[in-house]
């Protein structure tokens, strides 16, 4: 029960994050959001490494580099998706990651039971029917429904070699993807030019908010030593339910009748792979 317990709390953790992260995003772009959010994260997860002590003694922590590449590279689609479209439709399309380690896992000689087979199928159709925008009567795709879908693969292959690294050292590794992910947005960064500046208050949430993105990173990877990918990955990609909840609450944003069976559909599957 504990690596799905830990899995439950990295999508917590993203899912606070992943909501104001992208929030702030709107009003100050993508990339000196996620710039000062992999600050942020760097600043959280070195500082822990340092009063834990001890290095890296398991080369295999270098999967977190292909993970963070994937995962970055998802994220800021993620970011866009949330800027084009409502958080409410972009986020649960991103959850449909869980869709890739699912298929991993089982290749790689996973043996789910049949409730969890359930409940892995739950989660995805789940994320799946929560995408599903109706505008006076007929169904359409949302916008940044593609930015989404982006993301979904992005963070879908960070999955499998993140889990990798974390049965090696889960401290480590988080370290190593957060200073590849720090790398990846700085380099963009190099490349773009946007203006870093922000307020003093702007910039103590954006670095919380990549504290919150370590933390959810730490927990996944701390999931990894004892967990299946197929289902700690699915329950760690439940973190939409998170946001689209905070968009309704704090945004008004609207959630349909179609969408919220898509909600309770994925906590059913939560509670199937938990069993």
């Amino acid at each position: 029960m504990t690596p799905l317990l830990l899995a439950l709390g990295a999508s917590l953790a993203w899912g606070v994050a992943d909501f104001v992260g992208p929030l702030w995003g709107r009003t100050w772009g993508t990339l000196r959001v996620l710039f000062w959010a992999q600050v942020g994260g760097v600043a959280a997860i070195g500082l822990a490494v340092a009063v834990r002590g001890g290095g890296p003694h398991r080369w295999a922590i270098l999967f977190a580099i292909p993970a963070a590449l994937s995962g970055t590279l998802g994220l800021y689609a993620y970011y866009r998706g949330m800027a084009a479209g409502a958080m409410s439709i972009v986020a649960p399309i991103a959850g449909a990651s869980a869709i890739v380690p699912v298929a991993f896992g089982i290749a790689s000689g996973d043996s789910p039971s049949t409730a969890q087979v359930a409940g892995i199928a739950c989660a995805i159709a789940g994320v799946t029917l929560a995408s599903i925008e109706v505008d006076t009567g007929v169904r359409r795709i949302a916008a940044g429904v593609g930015l989404a879908g982006l993301a979904a693969v992005g963070v879908g292959f960070y999955f499998p070699p993140m889990h990798a690294g974390g049965k090696a050292d889960f401290w480590c590794a988080s370290l190593v993807f957060r200073a590849t992910a720090l790398c990846v947005i700085a380099a963009a960064v190099a490349a773009r030019r946007p203006d870093l500046r922000l307020r003093r208050r702007d910039l103590v949430i954006v670095l919380l908010v990549g504290g919150g993105d370590t933390l959810g990173n730490v927990l996944f990877a701390a999931s990894s030593g004892r967990g299946l990918v197929s289902l700690t990955s699915v329950l760690a990609s439940i973190y939409p339910v998170v946001t689209v909840l905070l968009a309704a609450q704090m945004l008004r944003e609207r959630v349909a009748p179609l969408q919220r069976g898509g909600i309770v559909l994925t906590l059913a599957g939560v509670v199937l792979i938990s069993l």
